[in-house]
């Protein structure tokens, strides 16, 4: 009983830490939320509300987390076919 109420406090904390890093994975990694911010940006552009610096800054950041997002799928299908038994 007391380790429950000692430990109780600790997994909630966990589990919110858990979803707090799931919800910034998918802001920074999400392949379909970093093609919309593409997107947006691209559209920004073209209704001149960004320079062509900030257009240029903020392509490169986003294009780069896509190569990372797309890093990390290829590692996440490897690791499930070598868990099933794939090559």
């Amino acid at each position: 009983m007391i380790h429950k109420l000692l430990t109780g406090p600790i997994g909630a904390l966990v589990k919110l830490g858990e979803k707090i890093q799931e919800e910034v994975d998918k802001e920074l990694y999400d392949l379909d939320t970093i093609q919309q911010k593409l997107v947006q940006l691209e559209m920004m552009a073209e209704m001149d509300e960004i320079t062509e610096e900030e257009h240029a800054a903020q392509e490169e950041v986003l294009l780069e987390r896509y190569e990372i997002a797309k890093l990390r799928e290829q590692r996440m299908f490897d690791d499930m076919k070598k868990r099933d038994g794939g090559v």
